[in-house]
């Protein structure tokens, strides 16, 4: 009994801030929007709908994670509107600046900022075939904060429509405990990520195989292969291969799991397992 009460408390935790952002949406937003721009009620509303969906929304999960983030290593990184993506599955001991000579040499590239530029180049890329290996990824959130950097290598060579890449988050870990969810520390001083602190760098791998609709908005966006498990052990051969990894050790954060994906008909699974590479010193 007291379990079900607790899951629905929980439950309307999570509708309760979509509750306030609809009635704001509806009292608020919608008649400021109709009444300056004279945009017609069509119009309006979808204005209203992007504010509320692709801001609002967002900003209030991202701040509640912010204020309440969790004690250990969550399992999955989340998209913008708090969505369930790709697991974390791979991490690397090093400081940014080993971490991107490590990646490229084992043929990675690093990938472009999410500018209007780059965007559309990334567009084009994926409508025409057009080669952009550079091209940005979406941003993705780990305890309310984007990854800090992502990598890439484009699957046939040219289109950024299919292609492998990974997410980073910079965190800190306990020198004198096991590394596992608990011994893994949120590294707070974002500013100085272009420093030499010696960083255990969080990462989720996958890989991009087309293009489908995301089920609750019908956006237009990136098929993950549903396999991320090769992701991680991708990366562990190609850094073993090139002489980079001082050490490789697995560690277990979850049971084995099965995510649905909010692609249409996606979903993802793992084993559980997070590979963690220490880079050789340069």
């Amino acid at each position: 009994m007291f379990q079900y009460l607790w899951l629905s408390a929980k439950r309307l935790a999570v509708i309760l801030p979509g509750l306030v952002v609809a009635y704001f949406s509806v009292s608020t937003v919608f008649p400021f929007v109709d009444h300056k721009f004279r945009l017609g009620d069509a119009l309006s509303i979808l204005i209203t709908y992007i504010v509320a969906a692709y801001v609002l929304v967002p900003a209030i999960i991202r701040l509640w994670r912010i204020l309440k983030p969790t004690n250990h290593l969550p399992m999955y990184c989340v998209t913008p509107d708090g969505f369930a993506s790709d697991p974390i599955n791979i991490g690397i001991i090093g400081n940014r600046r080993e971490l991107i000579t490590a990646m490229e040499q084992a043929g990675w590239y690093v990938t472009d900022g999410r500018s209007p530029r780059n965007l559309v180049r990334h567009g084009l890329s994926v409508l025409l075939g057009w080669s952009y290996p550079s091209a940005p990824v979406s941003n993705l959130y780990l305890l309310g904060r984007k990854q800090d950097i992502a990598f890439e290598i484009p699957l046939d060579g040219s289109s950024s429509a299919s292609r492998h890449h990974v997410r980073f988050w910079a965190t800190t870990f306990d020198n004198k405990r096991p590394l596992n969810i608990q011994s893994i520390h949120w590294y707070q001083r974002r500013a100085h990520l272009l420093g030499e602190d010696n960083l255990l760098w969080v990462g989720a791998a996958s890989k991009d195989v087309g293009i489908n609709f995301i089920r609750h908005n019908l956006q237009l966006t990136h098929m993950i292969d549903p396999d991320t498990n090769q992701e991680r052990d991708l990366i562990v051969q190609q850094l073993r291969a090139q002489k980079l990894a001082s050490k490789i050790e697995t560690i277990k954060l979850f049971q084995p799991y099965r995510l649905i994906n909010r692609v249409w008909k996606g979903s993802l699974h793992t084993d559980g397992k997070m590979a963690i590479v220490s880079l050789r010193s340069s």
